[in-house]
Parts: C-alpha cells; sequence; structure tokens
C-alpha cells in the first residue's frame, strides 16, 4: 500500500515541465509584447505632443507681435522723422537690416521700414547676432506696446499709469524706449522728463527680432527660436525649443484707390528673396497687408526606430530630410490691421 501511495505522489514528468515553460513563454512574450507596444505608443504621442506644443506657440507669438506691426498709440500717420522726431543716438547693439533707414530709430534717408524679413544666407544678417541658421528667415518688427499706455497728467508734472495712479517724470521705466505722441506728431525719448507734446500720451517703444539658431544641449544640437527685444539695447534669448525654421510670405496689394474693387486685398504672396527695395518702400510700405507664416517643429531628439524622409511645404520653400527627427509643420495667415488705417 505505501508502495502504490509514493506512486502517485511522484512529480512532474520532463516533457509536463517543458510544455509548461512553453506555455509561460508564449504568455510572456504576449506581455512583453504589449508593454513594449504601450511604451512606444506613449513615446510617440510624448513626442508629437511635444512638437504640438512647441509649434502652436511659436506660431502663437509671432502671429500675436506681427499683427501689432506699425501700431503707433495715437499717431495715425506715416512714421517717419518728419513727424515723428527725436534726438537719441542708436541703441547698443542695434539692428539694421537691408535698406538704409532699417535700424530701431528713423532717420532723415530713405522710408523707415517698420516690419522687414529676409531668408539668413550668413550667420549675421542684421549687424547684431552672428548665430543664425542659414537657409531660415529673420523678421523685425517695430511698434509700441498696445495696452501699456501711459497718460501725461494735466499740470505735466506726472504720468499715470494703466490704473490711473500718478508717477513722478523722473521715475518713468527708465529701461525702455517711449514714444509720446497724438494724432499728428510724437516725439521717441529714453529715461528722464517726458517731452511736450500737445494733448500726449506716453507709449512704450517695442523693436523685435526672430530668427532660429541651433545651439548644443548635452549630446543634441537643437534648434531654438530666438527673440531680440530693444530696451537700452539690443538683447537676444532664446523662446522656444525645437523650432527648426520660420518662413514669412508678404501679402502684397498693388491697388491704390479706395474705390477700386481691388484694394485692400492680397494680389500676391512674395518670400523674402523676391521682396525689391521698391517693394519694401512703396507706398510707405502700406502695400504690404498680410502675412503668411510657416513654422517647421521639430523634436529635440533622435528617434533610432523612426525615419523621416519626408517633404514639407513652407510657401514656396520646399525642404526634404533624410534622418530620425519627428516633425510638424504649421502656417497661419495674419492680417496687418495697422496698413492705410486712418484711426486705431
Amino acid at each position: 500500500m505505501k508502495q502504490d501511495n509514493l506512486k502517485y505522489q511522484q512529480g512532474f514528468s520532463l516533457v509536463e515541465v517543458f510544455v509548461a515553460l512553453a506555455i509561460g513563454l508564449v504568455i510572456l512574450s504576449g506581455v512583453l509584447s504589449v508593454f513594449i507596444g504601450m511604451r512606444t505608443t506613449t513615446a510617440e504621442t510624448s513626442s508629437y505632443g511635444e512638437l504640438q506644443e512647441n509649434g502652436r506657440f511659436a506660431i502663437s507669438v509671432l502671429t500675436d507681435d506681427i499683427s501689432k506691426q506699425d501700431f503707433w498709440g495715437d499717431y495715425t500717420g506715416v512714421f517717419d522723422i518728419s513727424t515723428i522726431s527725436h534726438t537719441l543716438v542708436a541703441p547698443g547693439n542695434d539692428c539694421a537690416g537691408a535698406g538704409v533707414n532699417n535700424a530701431s530709430f528713423p532717420v532723415a534717408v530713405g522710408h523707415f521700414r517698420t516690419i522687414w524679413g529676409d531668408i539668413v544666407d550668413s550667420s549675421n544678417p542684421m549687424g547684431c547676432f552672428n548665430d543664425a541658421k542659414i537657409g531660415s528667415d529673420v523678421i523685425q518688427v517695430k511698434r509700441v506696446l498696445a495696452g501699456d499706455l501711459i497718460q501725461r497728467a494735466a499740470d505735466g508734472s506726472a504720468i499715470l499709469d494703466v490704473e490711473g495712479n500718478q508717477i513722478p517724470i523722473a521715475s518713468a521705466d527708465a529701461g525702455n524706449y517711449h514714444l509720446v505722441t497724438n494724432a499728428n506728431d510724437g516725439i521717441l525719448f529714453g529715461s528722464g522728463a517726458v517731452p511736450a507734446v500737445e494733448n500726449g500720451r506716453v507709449w512704450q517703444y517695442q523693436h523685435h527680432v526672430y530668427y532660429v539658431r541651433e545651439e548644443a544641449q548635452g549630446s543634441n544640437t537643437v534648434p531654438v527660436l530666438m527673440q531680440g527685444q530693444l530696451t537700452t539695447r539690443m538683447s537676444f534669448a532664446p523662446i522656444i525649443d525645437g523650432i527648426e525654421m520660420i518662413h514669412f510670405m508678404y501679402g502684397y496689394d498693388a491697388d491704390t484707390d479706395p474705390d477700386t474693387d481691388g484694394y485692400g486685398v492680397v494680389d500676391a504672396y512674395i518670400p523674402a528673396s523676391d521682396m525689391t527695395e521698391a517693394l519694401w518702400n512703396d507706398a510707405g510700405g502700406t502695400k504690404i497687408i498680410a502675412i503668411k507664416i510657416f513654422v517647421l517643429a521639430r523634436n529635440i531628439a533622435e528617434d533610432n526606430k523612426y525615419t523621416n524622409n519626408n517633404t514639407y511645404q513652407l510657401g514656396d520653400l520646399t525642404v526634404t530630410f533624410n534622418d530620425n527627427y519627428r516633425r510638424l509643420l504649421f502656417s497661419s495667415t495674419v492680417t496687418l490691421y495697422n496698413a492705410r488705417v486712418d484711426l486705431w
């Protein structure tokens, strides 16, 4: 009887063990496959989420700034030295694009350009930075800061901030330039007493420049959207990582008569490479009434499991890649609301 009990208490046979291991391996491989697939999907989703966030932010920043180009507070005329006077010297590290009157402040020669751009063909296209990415665009915008109005007090001894609080003249934002203006003329000034302009109001003067550079971040070379701001000098800082290219096409309206059907309608979108001196200067620049913005966003790190051989169309510009970076293309069209306006 004891021998029969021992017989039935024997362990698994070798065949049974191998069958169990095989079944276990099949189940484990299935679980691992699902895990790897979920991890890959999560990584791809995170990667495209990063692209979406960076690209949309870049479009938002550029659209908001460009749409306010040529906004001069109460002043309604063409912004140039004949009506907007100043005794300012050029700020440190000033940016000057093409043309004889394209720096921060207007001069007596040529049309003062409140918007200007170009396709970068050298690392130093404007004389104020030397790390621009070749083949991308650069654009500069000049205006006053909307919503930052300060009003001269009735007795001239102080200015009023946006909440109506009096601020002594000497303490008025010494780190920036300002424009005091009425509907007919104005004066650019820095710090100190506000110049006398009848019924004038004071606005902060702005000059912004955008371009793309490539910078080392650890073992990666990352494209970055740069912004230049005028305070007491032109200074630059990276604002958005992963922006590989920016490109602009300028909407040109050839019509000059407000009574014609074509007035105020874009006749053609022209890239910076085809914008001549005459087009930039024509009619005080008011024939540029819209701009198409293209932003190509790229992941910061490569994904060796992904190959990108796509072609991207940035307006007239076609770019093709063969690498391991994911990219997304964003575009927007912005109306230059201040072109040809008679009153803000």
